[in-house]
């Protein structure tokens, strides 16, 4: 089945590109140019990746992926101005998975998008237990949906969320550094800036953590990275 993917910017040309390219790949792909149309496509669709600019008319990208973040966790990159360090961090915080920079070279934009798509609809499933789902004292991980459920309450991730997570929990003890965690979840062929790193660990504490200052699962060595502990 052809991956879907909706394109959001209003420069129309941008998304005239995109969309060609895309095409030539054999993937679906709806466009949108205000940040209402987008939402509302996204409302009505399931997109394998949904590329998402930040300045937009009547509704922003930041506002856009908030809102769709209530609803689902299709994969969202937010397309940035090139040094806008607020607006990626920003768009993180908000629920994005990864962020590209404007002006962009679009055999980037296919490599993010595939490198993407390969890690959130293929999980590797060699720890997967008990029909297809993993289980950690109180986290249960069903693998096939990329849902989290703990003590029975489902929490809401983003796909890149899940990703850490699940590297996390099963590697029990062992120690990842930022670096480490960009090349194994976000690529190594992708290298960016590892503050994504701490900005994802942040939200994922926040929602795993019944008292994010003094975790429970996801522990921090200082200097060397992050671990999992039950």
């Amino acid at each position: 089945m052809a991956k879907k993917v909706l394109v959001v910017d209003d420069e129309k040309l941008i998304v005239k590109g995109i969309r060609f390219s895309l095409l030539q790949d054999g993937m679906e792909v709806d466009c949108a140019y205000d940040g209402e149309e987008a939402l509302s496509l996204a409302t009505k669709n399931t997109y394998d990746m949904i590329l998402l600019d930040v300045m937009l008319p009547k509704l922003d990208g930041f506002e856009v992926c908030q809102r769709i973040r209530e609803f689902s966790n299709m994969p969202i990159v937010m397309l940035t101005a090139k040094g806008d360090d607020m607006d990626k961090i920003l768009g993180l915080e908000y629920g994005a998975d990864d962020y590209i920079t404007k002006p962009f070279n679009i055999l980037e934009v296919k490599a993010r998008i595939k490198a993407i798509m390969r890690r959130t609809s293929s999980p590797d499933k060699a720890d997967a237990k008990d029909d297809n789902r993993l289980t950690s004292g109180d986290i249960e991980m069903h693998l096939d949906s990329r849902r989290l459920f703990i003590l029975g309450k489902e929490i809401k991730l983003t796909n890149k969320e899940f990703d850490v997570l699940y590297l996390l929990v099963t590697n029990p003890g062992k120690i990842y550094s930022r670096e480490d965690l960009m090349e194994k979840i976000w690529g190594s062929e992708l290298q960016g800036d590892a503050r994504k790193v701490d900005v994802h660990i942040r939200r994922l504490r926040e929602k795993v953590e019944e008292n994010p200052s003094e975790p429970r699962y996801i522990h921090t060595k200082w200097g060397l990275g992050y671990y999992y502990h039950e």
